[in-house]
């Protein structure tokens, strides 16, 4: 049992025969100390436990309590690669990029520079805005691997649309090795039945993503959700779980997530709606302080919040990544039978109709009538079904079928019915446009595939039917996708049509695919065979073949039914003026959702609707762009504003020194455990044997890699070559269906989970009190000694904010100067595998090392107390701005509160409510950045010079 110990976070202890870090102290009523720690030691790493300084006996580690051993190895093998281990593990602490412009992807200036600003904040919590395309997982998983690299990346959740899960999981490993377990609602019931009924389930794995929808379906997961934490929370599509219209629930899970975790990325290519409290409800899940009135705030209060840049913007930087689109329209002339069903449409009136035109005026939606065109704009089968569904209900109100409006519907219905296979115009131009040498088309081709998109799900299964009669194609060639399959049909279609060795060449597919999907692997042809009445949802559908990544030039075609009648051709004028404006805004413009101003799929179709209802003319359209252009919202405009005063990151990127590269660490650290491996032929990498019976490495590997990339076999691929990686990438959509078509081959680099389980290996070839001392014949004289140093200094919440690796150089016994790390490896060659062991080192060094270990640690600390000082001279003024500016935030909420809130228990719940938050805040910026002069100090080895 321990007294008078000043224990402090960060502080190592030693306790049962392991090593602890020292998180947070407090007092008991009993005057004793209880010491929250995280296990160090191999035994209980990364474990966490709470002592009683009453109870258990507990030591500081005294870092002068250290024996030094002499290292008979190979040119020093088993010294370099201990050194190594613990050099990987120095925590970053500065703002610059270090590892996420290593990952497997070519990365442009404008992707790095989400995680720039990101990193310059005190809390890294961002929305990537970034349009349709330019490639915003990626870049949260340059964030996100920034973050792991400092140590804030342990657990991790994603949340994202059912459709994108695997697809986000794939990317975020074959790019940045972050293994995210995927959860569905069958896996977390399996999980939950596994374990105690109290037990939480999203303690089981420690990454993971999700669908918002599995989240929001089971009331008990927020009782979970509330009493987990992760490191880092990454919400996809993030504009689903905005304030706005009928996803209350979404919304209100989102902000429970944001209370759990310190860093928060946002992703979304339409973050608002035009209305300014939707856009704040992002803002205040970033930041619950930014903005007090919703509906009204200033470029201030969102600065470095988000990020937001479109093509036109970055297209300086693309080199080429990106191909200018080929845009065309097919028209079709209109069949006889067509005609006559439009005819019919045109002269009909509907008595329902006369009691909604207030309604639809005041953008309650639009007429049924307009509704029957649209659906008869799709296909004859949409209009039916549209029709069969209105007329069953007319029916079940009006038994004896005297209500007018039926028998102008089945009237109308007579004439659609009329419409065979063969007057059905659209989809014959479609057949032969297929057919075209024109179009190019090779339906034999495995990289020349086509997506479909349709409104209707009855026209999508009526062309996906058709094309599979008269291409002579089979169901596993022409494909469907739609909304009302389950996350795994979803995960299985997109999966399908991107790879090279399925049969997929068509797939016709709802709006369901044009959120978010990968779909331009094997794809540059779009055919829309409705046309949107909405410029969000022509947006999202191009996006998903005209993106990052994307080889080939994207061919987009609009199809359109030409008819004679001149309500029908005003109405296909206005579709084309739709075309028009979607393309201009893309290459002029960048954000086609201001057009309209609206923000908004619905009532976008609202205006549209409108304007047919009103007779179509060209001018009444033009005229709602032009409106919408001239009163530009006032949230656009602030957004702009806030982009433009934003001062733009400088890019600094920096790439850590150390003795080895990821191979040569890798290899020496198996070599030393005769761990078997070879080196394949034809690119830089390495195979390792997994089932030998002498190492735990399958099993571990099994605990922390997605189960679906788990090697196959016995032999795990790995590499550090970029360019191999992204090739095997795309050679593992060759697999056969039957296999799997994750990549065979591992990247190689920092963030894989294999470095750790080495680090943690390699760190164990010294024991903890001991320290390798070396024989340098070059660079070093006999005079003299160096030991390597490693000194940190945590906050108040035990994290690192100052870690330094340094030499404490002496000369005959007396001490000369301090080495930097880069200095110290040049000079004595440390990072040389043909390292000289010349086996000079004697017992008598050692003692002689031992001799001058007190003095070493004290001019550590010297050191490091110019290192505290300068910490506290930058930092200590900011401890003040940020938290003042609260104070400042905190009495602007309360004079919203009083002025808006006219219920005194409203406004008092309120108060309340924002008080504690703000409390919250001002702690955690005190404990975020405030330090004590309490050193931890660590002797990694010894240089000593020997003669050559």
């Amino acid at each position: 049992m321990d007294s008078g110990v000043d224990y402090a976070p960060g502080m190592r202890v030693l306790i049962r025969g392991e090593e602890w870090r020292v998180k947070k102290v407090e007092d008991n009523i009993f005057g004793n100390k209880a010491l929250y720690c995280v296990g160090i030691s191999d035994l209980v790493r990364d474990r966490e436990a709470v002592f009683l300084s009453d109870l258990d006996h507990i030591e500081p580690v005294n870092p002068e309590n250290i024996h030094f051993v002499i290292d008979d190895s190979g040119h020093y093998r088993k010294s370099r690669l201990y050194i190594e281990s613990q050099l990987r593990q120095k925590v970053i602490t500065d703002k610059a990029i270090h590892i996420g412009d290593q990952a497997v992807m070519d990365p442009m200036p404008y992707q790095l520079e989400p995680a720039e600003m990101a990193l310059g904040r005190l809390r890294q919590r961002i929305l990537i805005a970034d349009s349709v395309g330019l490639g915003k997982t990626l870049e949260a998983g340059i964030l996100m691997s920034e973050l792991i690299a400092r140590g804030k990346g342990k657990r991790i959740l994603v949340v994202t649309v059912k459709s994108m899960m695997t697809q986000f999981q794939k990317e975020m490993w074959d790019r940045f090795t972050i293994p995210l377990v995927r959860l569905d609602s069958s896996r977390i019931a399996r999980i939950r039945a596994s374990l105690p009924s109290n037990y939480n389930p999203f303690f089981y794995y420690d990454k993971v993503i999700v669908s918002i929808d599995t989240l929001k379906r089971d009331v008990e997961y927020r009782v979970h959700l509330e009493n987990a934490y992760w490191d880092i929370i990454v919400i996809d599509e993030a504009q689903n779980v905005a304030d706005r219209k009928n996803q209350a629930q979404r919304s209100k899970l989102a902000k429970l997530l944001a209370r759990r975790s310190d860093s928060l990325i946002l992703l979304s290519a339409t973050p608002h709606d035009g209305r300014p409290s939707s856009f704040a409800s992002l803002m205040n899940m970033l930041d619950p302080t930014a903005i007090a009135n919703p509906e009204k705030y200033t470029t201030k209060d969102i600065q470095g919040l988000f990020i937001r840049r479109f093509k036109k913007d970055v297209k300086d930087q693309m080199a080429g990544a990106f191909l200018e689109r080929k845009v065309s329209i097919e028209k079709a002339a209109a069949s006889p039978a067509e005609e006559a069903a439009f005819d019919e449409l045109d002269r009909m009136k509907l008595d329902m109709d006369e009691s909604r035109k207030n309604q639809t005026a005041q953008g309650a939606g639009y007429l049924l009538k307009t509704g029957f065109l649209k659906s008869l704009f799709s296909s004859p089968a949409a209009c039916l079904k549209s029709l069969d569904e209105r007329l069953k209900k007319l029916y079940k109100r009006y038994p004896q079928g005297g209500m007018g409006d039926i028998a102008k519907l089945e009237q109308l219905k007579s004439y659609v019915e009329r419409i065979g296979n063969q007057d059905f115009s659209k989809y014959r131009h479609l057949l032969s446009l297929l057919k075209s040498r024109e179009y190019g088309w090779n339906p034999k081709a495995k990289d020349d595939r086509i997506v479909i998109f349709t409104e209707r799900i009855e026209t999508m299964k009526y062309v996906a039917a058709k094309l599979r009669e008269d291409l002579d194609m089979t169901d596993e060639q022409v494909v469907t996708m739609a909304g009302t399959m389950s996350d795994e049909e979803l995960q299985e279609k997109v999966d399908d049509f991107g790879r090279t060795e399925s049969d997929v060449r068509i797939l016709v597919a709802s709006d369901v695919a044009s959120e978010g999907l990968n779909l331009h692997y094997l794809c540059h042809r779009l055919i829309h065979f409705d046309i949107p009445w909405s410029l969000i949802v022509f947006q999202q559908r191009n996006g998903r073949i005209d993106r990052y990544g994307q080889k080939k030039q994207p061919d987009i075609r609009y199809m359109i039914t030409e008819s004679a009648n001149s309500s029908i051709k005003d109405d296909n004028h206005i579709m084309e003026i739709l075309i028009e404006k979607e393309q201009s805004a893309h290459e002029n413009i960048g954000d086609p959702l201001s057009l309209m101003g609206k923000y908004n799929q619905e009532e976008e179709e609202n205006v549209t609707a409108g304007v047919i209802e009103r007779g179509a003319h060209e001018e009444d359209m033009e005229s709602q762009f032009s409106t919408a252009e001239k009163s530009m919202s006032v949230l656009d405009l602030l957004l702009q504003n806030a982009q433009k005063e934003e001062k733009e990151p400088e890019t600094k990127v920096t790439h850590d020194r150390t003795l080895m590269n990821d191979k040569e660490f890798m290899t020496g650290a198996m070599e030393i455990q005769n761990i078997p491996m070879e080196e394949p032929r034809g690119y830089s990498g390495i195979r390792i044997k997994m089932n030998d019976d002498d190492n735990d490495l399958k099993e571990h590997l099994a605990q922390l890699i997605p189960e679906e990339a788990m090697p196959r076999g016995d032999w795990l691929n790995l590499s550090d070559d970029i360019s191999y990686c992204k090739n095997e990438m795309e050679r593992s959509k060759e697999n056969s269906i039957t296999e799997n078509s994750w990549s065979d081959t591992q990247y190689l680099w920092k963030l894989h989970p294999l470095m750790n389980w080495l680090n943690n290996k390699t760190g164990q070839l010294f024991r903890r009190e001991e320290a390798p001392i070396l024989g340098i014949s070059k660079g070093l004289s006999e005079e003299e000694i160096i030991f390597i140093v490693e000194g940190s200094i945590p906050n108040r919440k035990s994290t690192p904010v100052v870690d330094e690796w340094f030499g404490v150089g002496f000369r005959n016994g007396s001490f000369r100067q301090f080495y930097g790390m880069d200095e110290l490896i040049n000079r004595t060659g440390l990072d040389k595998a043909n390292l000289i062991n010349a086996e000079k080192i004697t017992q008598k060094d050692c003692e002689q090392a031992k001799s001058l270990l007190h003095e070493t640690i004290g001019k550590a600390k010297e050191y490091l107390q110019k290192k505290y000082m300068e910490y506290k001279k930058e930092v200590d003024p900011q401890v003040d701005k940020e938290v003042n500016k609260l104070a400042e935030l905190e009495d602007k909420h309360h004079q919203f509160y009083e002025v808006f809130l006219f219920s005194a228990l409203e406004r008092a719940e309120k108060i309340k409510e924002t008080e504690k938050i703000f409390a919250e805040l001002v702690n955690w910026v005190h404990d975020t950045l405030e330090i004590e002069n309490n050193p931890y100090i660590r002797v990694i080895a010894v240089l000593k010079g020997v003669q050559q």
